[in-house]
């Protein structure tokens, strides 16, 4: 009895500091934003006016923020798929198939993750350019004389791809060296019993290399789909900074827009508690969708 006794305040004592530190610099704020999103506020001031819901009133009503969070949406799901689906795909090639360079395009794929927004950005603003740039120039190869230069950031119509192809271009490698690890861990002799079944390559990726992944792809689908809010953002800010007419705008842009731009704060908070609560949303609903037995090898 004593022993246990003095287990739980030796547990206690070791995990008190850590929810100490939590509690102070992240469950506080967050209730903090959540009170402060019912007031007009402008951030600065102490004057503070209660309005209760009717910030997210506006919000609902409000086509900027509904634009964005069109935007926000597309990204999620269009980038995650794609990003989720070729990773797997590298690292099921690399991992099962023998063939030459094999460590080379391990550490070309894996370079964009190593690199900061703002390389990345620089990258793409030179591929994206309307004059200059590389697409426009490979596209003109093909018909010199009539081609037409396409402003991929300042189009409106296109300019959200144009972000979506950067952001899958900057994720694919670090999830496809999780990947890689987990495929490299199957039994081999999994895939010699299916061989000998006739079993091609196709139908050996379906049945054992994916079922046996899952775990890990489940796990960085719901990592991926939440950090995929806020690395929408970081890219948004730095390439077009929301531009043009707030058509590439994600709904983190237009919170900070409106928060410390426009010196709305609290309006700015109250979208900042509907992220909030759409991102834990979300990640039910894909833990949920994704959920199956594990299976054991």
């Amino acid at each position: 009895m004593k022993n246990s006794r003095n287990k739980k305040k030796f547990i206690f004592f070791c995990t008190f500091p850590a929810l100490l530190l939590y509690s102070i610099f992240m469950v506080w704020p967050t209730l903090n934003i959540f009170a402060n999103s019912l007031f007009k506020w402008g951030g600065l001031s102490n004057d503070k006016v209660f309005v209760g819901l009717n910030n997210f009133k506006i919000l609902m009503k409000d086509e900027n923020f509904i634009k964005a969070f069109q935007n926000s949406v597309f990204l999620i799901v269009f980038v995650t798929l794609v990003t989720m689906s070729l990773a797997i795909f590298f690292a099921a090639v690399l991992t099962k198939e023998t063939f030459k360079g094999q460590n080379f395009f391990r550490i070309v794929f894996y370079i964009p993750n190593i690199l900061s927004i703002a390389v990345i950005a620089s990258i793409f603003s030179a591929v994206y350019g309307a004059d200059d740039g590389l697409l426009n120039g490979f596209f003109r190869l093909f018909k010199p004389e009539t081609w037409q230069n396409i402003s991929f950031l300042g189009d409106e119509n296109i300019v959200v791809y144009s972000i979506a192809f950067a952001m899958i271009w900057q994720a694919i490698g670090y999830y496809m060296v999780m990947y890689m690890s987990t495929m490299a861990q199957i039994p081999e002799h999994l895939y010699e019993a299916a061989n000998l079944d006739g079993a091609g390559r196709i139908r050996q990726f379906f049945d054992i290399t994916l079922p046996l992944s899952w775990d890990t792809v489940r796990t960085t689908l719901t990592f991926y789909v939440i950090s995929n809010i806020n690395i929408a953002f970081q890219v948004v800010k730095v390439l077009t900074d929301s531009k043009p007419n707030g058509a590439s705008a994600t709904v983190l842009n237009y919170m900070y827009d409106q928060a410390y731009t426009n010196s709305v704060f609290g309006y700015g908070l109250a979208i900042g508690v509907v992220v909030f609560i759409f991102s834990f949303g979300l990640s039910a609903i894909v833990n949920h969708i994704t959920k199956r037995d594990i299976i054991q090898y």
